[in-house]
């Protein structure tokens, strides 16, 4: 899979690249968006870079089943441009496994 990173500005306008930065987790958000990405936090924003709508879990467990083990045959991953959501919109945050991810974020 080819990347192209791009240099983008934080709600500061200062450089960042989104691409390289923050910890894979998937932000469950209210009204049922679970988002999958590499997330940083600034400002009561979470930012999530190399951003996916997880359409379908494809689990038998439930997400921690992805988080810990990666995507499965049956996950359905749409790709979106980064994303920022209010902290006050996020469920929870699920740490995942990145090694497992690794593909899906580089």
């Amino acid at each position: 899979m080819e990347t192209n990173v791009t240099t983008d500005k934080d709600t500061t306008g200062a450089d960042f690249v989104p691409a390289t930065t923050g910890s894979v987790k998937i932000v469950v958000c209210d009204r049922g968006f679970v988002l999958i990405g590499r997330v940083t936090i600034k400002d009561n924003y979470v930012t999530i870079s190399n951003c996916s709508c997880v359409r379908t879990w494809g689990t038998t467990s439930g997400l921690g089943q992805i988080a810990k083990n990666g995507p499965t045959t049956k996950t359905k991953l749409d790709e979106q441009p980064t994303t920022t959501v209010h902290e006050l919109q996020v469920v929870m945050m699920i740490d995942c496994e990145e090694s497992k991810w690794n593909l899906q974020f580089q």
